[in-house]
């Protein structure tokens, strides 16, 4: 037994770009990407991706080459998941929701060296552009032309995203990674242009991770799935990868609302699709006459923000079957879900609701996931009362912050990474986060920094204090709330109103950052040095209750 071990034969790097090639053989026929009238079988999806790894090559890209690309749920995105990182770069998902404020910054920390954009997000990527140092050379643009949308604007570039797959070789030897610990993508935590962390995975964590998210949900094969949860929303939680293994049908859609989400589940038969409770919340709220009958179950995969009891049982009353998870852009995909149990089906709606509206247990591929007290470091009491902080091991934890050796130490210390959220765990060994200890904002999906938003509130001229905190809401499920004392002496006449401090907001900051609520204080509450006191405002935020009318 001494002479066993490794050897070329059972050695080889995990990589979840292994998926494509058994995915082409077994489901070569069945429809792998369907957008409008744009049909692709896993066969063609797989020459796609090796004519786009084959002209990625061609152009010089090269092994841990950042490539960017800003666009939305369309088939292009899709292929880029296998494509880009096939040629040996390194793929980064950009969100079509940042200013070019932000994009500018990502684009230089990532020393992107080639960008792809949809043609409707080419204003915004030009204007980021101009944003850069003069000392860094910008990326190559590439764009990605639409068929099936008008009246967009002209560009200048003769090589588009297809004449690209066009010049490709669909019989190209793709780049296998040296090592399954070599980095296949690079994602951002927030967007801050402050500090950006910008999160790296290796292919033996997305290997596992997707295989994970699979067992955890019992997907079986050839499901159809909606393309709800944007892609570049930490890779779709791996499922771009994950639709691969099981032969599915990725149904793709640029924009939606529960009217096309209703009659794409019609008309597709669709099976699984995943999303914020942002999305819960729209189907519930979705007025009779616009929703469809389901053709059948509908599995939905809800994490980012923990969704209201009453969501949840709400969207069950409709047919769908909600699975909760939980997961972070440093984790890849969902490393925790409400693992179901038989025997709760025998409780009232709302039992069921409360039940599944905690994180749960992690998944079958970490290690393990506990909550700790942040002074002692041991684990806290299971009596679903006693706080601490989530902490987390196991393959699907990243690589660590690219550039950034301080912030990756920090997270991750002591063979755990640590989360920044706060938790309990119940006596039946079931977690469930009770407040997130950075004061992060979570609304329909995306994580909004408090501390970002104070840093541009404090740029107004006539802005004193300025604390951000999270105020309920009925459609987000928390937008951000903004106390505001202003500078002495200013003149009545001259105060902003709530609107006017919120319109300025939206000149400088990306739209779902603003602030929806601005209360004006003459002081905010502080410790006796000096501190805001947010639990303060956090309370008062809590007694306003969600908007009559949300504000989008």
């Amino acid at each position: 037994m001494e002479k066993l071990g490794l050897n070329e034969a059972n050695s080889n790097p995990l990589t979840p770009l292994n998926f494509l090639e058994r995915t082409a053989t077994v489901y070569g026929n069945c429809k792998s990407i369907v957008y409008n009238d744009t049909v692709y079988t896993w066969a063609e999806t797989q020459h796609r991706c090796l004519r786009l790894a084959s002209a990625l090559y061609s152009l010089g890209i090269s092994c841990r080459d950042v490539v960017s690309v800003l666009a939305p749920n369309v088939p292009a995105m899709y292929e880029m998941h296998f494509g880009v990182p096939m040629s040996g770069a390194v793929l980064n998902t950009i969100n079509t929701r940042l200013d070019a404020r932000t994009v500018s910054v990502l684009l230089h920390h990532s020393e992107s060296k080639l960008i792809f954009c949809d043609i409707l997000y080419l204003p915004l990527l030009h204007d980021a552009i101009r944003l850069l140092p003069p000392s860094h050379k910008p990326p190559q643009i590439i764009p990605i032309e639409d068929p099936y949308e008008r009246n967009v604007p002209k560009h200048p570039y003769s090589l588009t995203y297809e004449k690209l797959i066009e010049l490709g070789d669909s019989q190209f030897n793709w780049i296998r990674p040296n090592s399954e610990l070599d980095p296949i993508v690079l994602n951002y935590t927030s967007g801050t242009t402050s500090a950006p962390k910008g999160v790296v995975h290796c292919h033996r964590g997305i290997f596992i991770t997707s295989l994970d998210s699979l067992v955890s949900w019992s997907v079986p094969t050839e499901p159809v799935y909606l393309w709800t949860l944007p892609m570049f929303h930490a890779n779709g939680w791996t499922f771009p990868w994950g639709m691969a293994v099981v032969g599915g049908t990725n149904i793709c859609i640029r924009h939606f609302n529960a009217s096309r989400i209703f009659l794409a589940i019609h008309d597709h038969k669709v099976t699984h699709m995943c999303g914020a409770p942002v999305v819960l919340n729209m189907l519930c709220n979705a007025p009779h006459s616009m929703r469809k009958p389901l053709p059948g179950p509908v599995n939905v995969m809800t994490a980012a923000s923990s969704p209201p009891a009453e969501v949840l049982k709400h969207t069950e009353v409709m047919g769908f079957q909600v699975s909760h998870g939980y997961g972070l852009t440093e984790t890849g995909g969902v490393v925790m879900s409400c693992a179901w149990k038989s025997e709760w089906n025998k409780f009232a709606a709302s039992e069921r609701a409360r039940l599944k509206a905690r994180q749960g247990v992690h998944t079958p591929s970490m290690v393990k996931i506990d909550v700790v007290d942040g002074y002692t470091g041991k684990s806290v009491a299971r009596d679903g009362i006693s706080s601490g902080e989530i902490v987390v091991k196991g393959a699907c934890v990243m690589l660590g912050y690219l550039k950034d050796e301080k912030a990756t130490k920090a997270a991750i210390k002591d063979g755990w990474f640590y989360t920044g959220d706060v938790g309990v765990v119940h006596p039946d060994g079931y977690m469930e986060i009770k407040d997130r200890s950075k004061d992060v904002i979570i609304s329909g999906g995306e994580n909004i920094s408090s501390v970002e938003v104070e840093c541009m509130l404090y740029s107004h001229p006539v802005v004193n204090e300025a604390a951000v905190v999270a105020r309920p809401d009925g459609f987000w499920g928390e937008t951000p709330c903004a106390f505001v004392s202003l500078v002495e002496g200013i003149h009545s006449g001259t105060k902003p109103t709530e609107k006017e401090m919120i319109d300025w907001c939206r000149e400088r900051m990306p739209h779902y950052m603003v602030p929806k609520t601005v209360v004006f204080k003459e002081e905010l509450p502080k410790t006796s040095t000096g501190k805001i006191q947010k639990y303060m405002l956090r309370n008062l935020a809590k007694e306003m209750g969600p908007p009559k009318i949300s504000r989008l």
